[in-house]
């Protein structure tokens, strides 16, 4: 395992989140801090407790997730294709760099600046809400397990895309759509019988429930039921990821 290729890497990538603050961070930060105005305190206020907890704390890990997901599809896809775009990328792959060394230090890179994105919304929220943790080593394990997995979704996006725009195709036209329909404001038991059923097959379910879990002890489905899901996505993206290299594909043409 070369060290100083992935620290080199990952330096490189930690860097331009500093050079880009107001993007990288205070602008996520800002938007889901207006969640937690209008959804928590002023519509809030109105609704009754979700699984005994206020309708503004229960929103809280949802939000997290939301962000979590975006940003971590994001940086990790553009971190990637920028050097595609560049013709950089040849040089990274003549090098004496292997491709767990280059996965790890892009993937490694985009879920830190995403854990890093996590841990300031919710302290952020906590300015706002009445949030308790209850299990907070499965809540950093939610947390860091998801961060990797849609990091390597993000990596399989970046190598994909053949234009800026492909970039945000999938975050902005699937993973939102399906993340505020995954439980993100609601418990799924507040659905139609069938709408329940047909909820099930939204893998975002599984991780909001099983992170809002870690928060307050409630669900909408088994915690194992979702750590297991979350793990199985990343065997997918890890599964892709390893046939990309291993075919070349949008990366030797």
């Amino acid at each position: 395992m070369n060290i100083y290729a992935i620290r080199a890497i990952y330096r490189f990538e930690m860097a331009r989140t500093w050079r880009t603050l107001l993007q990288s961070i205070v602008s996520p930060v800002v938007s889901t801090s207006l969640y937690f105005v209008v959804f928590g305190s002023a519509i809030g206020s109105r609704i009754p407790e979700v699984g005994g907890v206020s309708y503004g704390a229960f929103i809280v890990p949802g939000l997290v997730m939301l962000s979590l997901l975006t940003q971590s599809i994001s940086n990790a896809s553009f971190g990637i294709y920028f050097p595609k775009f560049t013709g950089t990328i040849y040089e990274l792959l003549s090098a004496p760099v292997s491709t767990v060394e280059i996965v790890v230090s892009y993937v490694g890179a985009a879920a830190t600046k995403s854990i890093i994105l996590g841990l300031i919304i919710m302290a952020t929220a906590a300015l706002f809400v009445d949030m308790r943790i209850l299990h907070p080593v499965w809540m950093l394990l939610f947390l860091v397990l998801t961060a990797v997995t849609f990091s390597l979704l993000g990596f399989i996006i970046g190598i994909w895309a053949d234009g800026f725009e492909k970039l945000q195709f999938i975050p902005t036209l699937i993973i939102t759509p399906l993340t505020f329909l995954g439980g993100s404001f609601y418990s799924i038991d507040m659905l139609p019988a069938f709408w329940q059923k047909v909820t099930l097959f939204n893998p975002v379910v599984y991780l909001i429930s099983g992170f809002r879990w870690s928060f307050y002890g409630v669900s909408d489905v088994g915690v194992g039921i979702s750590l297991g899901m979350t793990l199985l996505f990343m065997a997918i993206c890890l599964g892709a990821v390893i046939w990309i290299f291993k075919t070349g594909y949008r990366l030797k043409s």
